[in-house]
């Protein structure tokens, strides 16, 4: 299996012989097996992933058909993960953070925060005009037009307009800690979203050297 669902807890920090390294404390799972996909019948091999029970009053009928029917509680969170065809998991497992038992390091997908309505000079760093007496241009987008062909403003430009609120992986985060008694894994680094924000954690794709 691929990866697993959780939620952002926070930031610390740990210290290894004296050095300090930040991390950020993940919440992963416990999962249940919703539903188990096989090639011959859907076209490919995965596993549908259910975190976080659900009120039962909260959810739709044909909806909580599905998880009665493998007698288990209902899920707020679905999602789908790659498998081995000859995986052997099947409708009801649970799936933990000992998934990440021997992994070195993690890619995290997540929902950065809502920045709301910004101007350029935050939402892409620009240097904005002359702040002495005088300017008229402090905080401003500056020219954006053409005058002559195309005779409009090109397709990209860097303008004002909503920051945030984005789906963003980070990759390649090192995994500094596995606490399996309270399903928390430790990563390196910073992590998109706000703290109790869920997440997708999966094996990384491009680094996969083996643990230290």
């Amino acid at each position: 299996m691929q990866g697993i669902l959780g939620k952002k807890i926070g930031m610390t920090r740990v210290f290894d012989q004296g050095r300090q390294i930040p991390v950020t404390a993940l919440e992963c799972g416990p999962c249940v097996v919703v539903q188990r996909k096989r090639k011959a019948k859907e076209g490919y091999d995965s596993v549908q992933l259910g975190f976080e029970d659900m009120s039962e009053k909260r959810m739709l009928k044909p909806a909580l058909g599905r998880f009665k029917k493998i007698n288990v509680a209902p899920k707020r969170y679905l999602a789908e993960f790659a498998v081995e065809p000859d995986d052997a998991c099947k409708e009801g497992d649970v799936v933990t953070v000992e998934l990440f038992k021997d992994v070195a390091y993690v890619d995290v997908a997540g929902v950065t925060k809502g920045k709301g309505f910004q101007g350029v000079m935050r939402r892409h760093r620009m240097r904005g005009g002359v702040m002495t007496h005088g300017g008229h241009s402090k905080r401003r987008v500056g020219s954006v037009g053409c005058r002559e062909l195309p005779g409009r403003i090109h397709k990209g430009k860097r303008m004002p307009g909503h920051m945030g609120n984005v789906r963003i992986t980070q990759q390649n985060l090192k995994v500094v800690k596995i606490m399996a008694p309270d399903n928390v894994i430790l990563v390196c680094g910073a992590v998109p979203g706000h703290a109790g924000s869920v997440i997708m954690i999966k094996k990384a794709l491009k680094k996969v050297s083996p643990r230290l």
